[in-house]
């Protein structure tokens, strides 16, 4: 799940920013940017399936 992934990059990014660790820190932003790219891919696939709705309804309109 997206916010998952940006929640637990963040932990990550936060304590690789206390332990000093830059792997930690990459770790979290890699992960951050996972979840975010998880959320844009939702949301493209909301915005095609209400294309299709609406083209489905047009379609109907010019048969009746």
């Amino acid at each position: 799940m997206s916010i998952l992934d940006k929640i637990s990059g963040r932990f990550k990014k936060a304590a690789g920013d206390l332990a000093d660790d830059p792997s930690l820190r990459r770790e979290g932003r890699q992960e951050e940017r996972k979840g975010e790219a998880k959320e844009e891919l939702a949301e493209a696939h909301e915005r095609a399936d209400a294309k299709a709705r609406e083209v489905e309804n047009l379609e109907r309109k010019t048969e009746s």
